[in-house]
Parts: C-alpha cells; sequence; structure tokens
C-alpha cells in the first residue's frame, strides 16, 4: 500500500507524491471524472494479479481499460442495445478494429478478413481504407449496390465474404440502407455485417437491434457533436465479437484517451435534443433549396421524391436526419468556390455532425482520394454540396444560402 503519511520524506519526494492519491471515502462525484493515469494502484499484489486476470471493472493500465472511456462505452452500448462498446482513438481507427474484428472466426487471431463486401456509397475515406489496407494486404473486397437487394443477394452467392461493410446514410448522397433486408441476408449467408451509423445516431436507427453485428460510429461527428474532439466507438451484439475487437484495440493501440473520452460522454447527455432539433432544421432547408431556381435537385430521406423514403420512414424513428445535399444547376468547382466564400454564417469545415451548420465539398473533402472518374459514376458531381444542418435558428440558416445562391 503506498505511503500515505509522506511528512518524513524530502520536499523533493514530496512535491512527485502529495495530493496523488488521496483516501477513499464515503462521497463520489456526480459526474465521471476524467481519470488521466496510466496506471492504477492496488493495495497488494495479489490484488493487482488478480486486476490483471479480470475482464472488467478492475483497471491496471489504460490501454487496457480506463474508468473515464468505461463510462462512455457503457453509454453508447445501452443506447444502442449492445453487450458493449469500445472507444477508440478515431472513427476510421474504430471502423478498422470492426472491420478485423467481423472478420475473425470464432473469436481466433486472424491477420485480416478473407473476403469483404461493401456498399458502393461510402464515406471517401473507408474506400481508401478498404483499397490501400485491406485489398493491399490480400483482403478481396467486392462492391455492390445494397440498395438492391437481388443484386446483393447474388453477389453474396457469388463472393462467400465473411464481412458485409454498410452505411445507415451514405456520405454524401444519403442513400439509405435497409438494415433489417440486408442483416438477414448476411446471416443466411455466414457474413457478419458491420454497419457505420455516424450519420443517423442511435437516436434515428438502432443497427444492431435490427440484425447487424457490429455498429460503427465516428464520435467526432454527431455523438460529440460541438466539433472540440477527436474519437471513435464500436458497439458489437455479442460478447465474442466484443471480446475480440478489445484484443485489437489493445494489440494497436487504438484506444481513446480519458480527456476525449469525457468530451464525448458529455456530448452523449444532450445528443437527443441535438438531433430532433437540427433533423427539423434540416426538413425546413430541403423544403426551401428544393424550391429554388438556382437549385437542380435536393437529396434529402424525408422528401416523398428520395428514392429510399419508404426504407427511411420504415425503418428510422420517425426523424430523417440532419444532412442535406444539393446540386447548383450548372455549376463547376470554381462556382462552388465562390457560393462557398459567400457563406457567412455557414462554416466551410470538413467535418459533420456539430451544432455549428457546416457545409462541404465532396469533391475535394471526403471523396477527394477518389478518382474523378470513380466520383462522377457514383454521382458525385462537381456542382454538388453537403450541408451538415446544426442547431441554430432555421431562418437564419436559409437566408444564408439565400444570399450566397442569389449572387
Amino acid at each position: 500500500m503506498p505511503d500515505q503519511d509522506l511528512s518524513r520524506y524530502s520536499l523533493e519526494t514530496r512535491l512527485v507524491h502529495e495530493g496523488e492519491r488521496g483516501p477513499e471515502s464515503g462521497w463520489r462525484p456526480t459526474s465521471m471524472p476524467i481519470y488521466a493515469t496510466s496506471t492504477f494502484l492496488y493495495e497488494r499484489t495479489a490484488d493487482l494479479d488478480a486486476a490483471f486476470e479480470a475482464s472488467e471493472g478492475r483497471y491496471v493500465y489504460s490501454r487496457y481499460g480506463n474508468p473515464t472511456i468505461a463510462g462512455l462505452e457503457a453509454a453508447v452500448a445501452a443506447a444502442e442495445g449492445a453487450q458493449g462498446a469500445l472507444a477508440c482513438g478515431s472513427g476510421m481507427a474504430a471502423l478498422h478494429i470492426a472491420l478485423l474484428a467481423a472478420g475473425t472466426p470464432r473469436g481466433a487471431m486472424e491477420p485480416h478478413p478473407r473476403h469483404i463486401l461493401a456498399a458502393r456509397d461510402l464515406y471517401g475515406s473507408t474506400y481508401t481504407l478498404l483499397r490501400d489496407f485491406f485489398a493491399a494486404q490480400g483482403t478481396p473486397v467486392t462492391y455492390c449496390d445494397v440498395s438492391d437487394l437481388g443484386a446483393l443477394e447474388a453477389t453474396l452467392e457469388q463472393v462467400r465474404p465473411d464481412v458485409v461493410l454498410i452505411e445507415t446514410l451514405s456520405n454524401p448522397l444519403l442513400r439509405v440502407a435497409d438494415v433489417p433486408a440486408i442483416a438477414e441476408r448476411t446471416r443466411a449467408a455466414g457474413a457478419r455485417l458491420v454497419v457505420d451509423a455516424t450519420m443517423t445516431t442511435p437516436i434515428l436507427s438502432r443497427p444492431l437491434l435490427q440484425g447487424a453485428d457490429l455498429v460503427v460510429h465516428s464520435a467526432t461527428k454527431y455523438l460529440g457533436g460541438h466539433g472540440d474532439v477527436v474519437g471513435g466507438i464500436l458497439a458489437a451484439r455479442t460478447s465474442l465479437v466484443l471480446d475480440t475487437a478489445r484484443r485489437y484495440a489493445r494489440l494497436l493501440g487504438a484506444i481513446l484517451g480519458p480527456f476525449e473520452a469525457r468530451l464525448i460522454a458529455r456530448g452523449v447527455k444532450t445528443l437527443a435534443l441535438r438531433i430532433r432539433q437540427q433533423c427539423a432544421n434540416a426538413l425546413a432547408v430541403a423544403r426551401w433549396l428544393r424550391e429554388h431556381p438556382r437549385v437542380a435537385r435536393v437529396i434529402y430521406p424525408g422528401l416523398e421524391d428520395h428514392p429510399q423514403h419508404h426504407i427511411a420512414a420504415r425503418n428510422f424513428s420517425g426523424l430523417f436526419s440532419a444532412m442535406v445535399t444539393f446540386e447548383v444547376a450548372g455549376a463547376g468547382r470554381e462556382d462552388i468556390f465562390a457560393l462557398i466564400d459567400r457563406l457567412r454564417l455557414i462554416l466551410p469545415a470538413t467535418s459533420l455532425g456539430d451544432i455549428y451548420t457546416l457545409v462541404s465539398y465532396p469533391a475535394i473533402s471526403s471523396h477527394r482520394d477518389v478518382e474523378p472518374d470513380d466520383r462522377q459514376a457514383l454521382g458525385i458531381t462537381d456542382g454538388m454540396l453537403r450541408l451538415s444542418i446544426g442547431i441554430e435558428d432555421v431562418a437564419d440558416i436559409i437566408a444564408d444560402l439565400d444570399q450566397a445562391l442569389a449572387r
């Protein structure tokens, strides 16, 4: 047991140790403290040995577990209806770990999945991960239009993947995946389904309850929600997959820090309030853009003319997301640059899910590393902009768009 009476030691020694380890008492804090420590102490070495063996609730080293991080993981696991969750250093780290864990049979440690079947519409960095890491390391990656269930069934039968990767709402084309139908077909094919639900959050969609095996979030976005933290989190339906993910995260060091975990956990507490306001604003903005003479097309799942509106109405919680994508008629890159520069309230930040309304130009941001011909084939044009709607007064958001489009 560490010495609690430090008065016998020199000033130099006391400066190192004083105030670090207070005695336990009957009180506890209202909110989770930030446990900014790399290691944890026990009264006896036998207790430390037992802590190394314990799977949960005992801490020895923050790469293995930390109470602040565990608090965030518990909140997200509860929100997703999961067996548990794992916080990572970024959304891409969480996705990487999820794909590794999903492709590992029976909890064994394998180097990577044998074959990945991915949705054709994915976040640009996800494409890059699949191409430059998995495919480059010898894992075949096949892409499929998962909105066509017949094509999905045929591709599952043909390639026999062990992992299927989709997004609940694709970025930036806002195509809605029918998660229950895809999960049913994935399970029948003997594969595990990984769902990136960053843009819908547990407030709109809970993929694990719809049959998915793993759900992934870039916590940088809506979970954190304030543009001040980078992090990721995955949640698993079974303890087997979760334990595998945790082993990979420990080995790769793909963990979240306690300061970041506390910021994200604070954001999670207001997630439902923010999402409801943002979705209401987004629907109003989408309807306004649809009537603007300079706008050629508006993509928003809450509009009746969206191709998967009926799926969103059935599978989402009655909200339709806070993302709006639109095309400016006849606009090229220079026109879009000028339009963005004229905005005064809407911020040109390359992210989404903040309390602020953000504008992103996919051709130079999320899909910058995708070849121009491939972008065009996906439907991402040079006149396309993506809005992440914030919590401001919607009249102010619309007024800013109006003045920028009018000029």
